[in-house]
């Protein structure tokens, strides 16, 4: 089974505005990039697909990769964005 870690985030619109808007941000960590051979003055990476925590949210563990070991920031991260606009248009008196 694979686990995966998505954060979701929401923004609250200005309060000056009078449309209602939300942007949800959903991160996604992606191949690990850590460079193994850093030390020797080469470059090897270890083949990790995506991150995967070993432990809940909200412990030390979940920023630690399960498959790899390496810290999440490690891991390629992936932000996806998405705006939802409640927006009302005035309504047309048919002229």
């Amino acid at each position: 089974m694979r686990k995966r870690q998505v954060v979701v985030r929401r923004e609250e619109p200005p309060r000056s505005s009078s449309n209602s808007s939300m942007t949800v941000r959903s991160v996604r960590y992606g191949e690990c990039q850590k460079n193994h051979a850093a030390g020797v003055g080469g470059y090897a990476v270890d083949g990790c697909r995506e991150f995967m925590a070993s432990g809940e949210e909200g412990t030390a563990a979940a920023l630690t990769c399960a498959a790899c070991g390496c810290h999440r920031n490690f891991h390629r991260r992936e932000v996806e964005t998405e705006v939802a606009c409640d927006c009302s248009s005035p309504p047309s008196n048919g002229a």
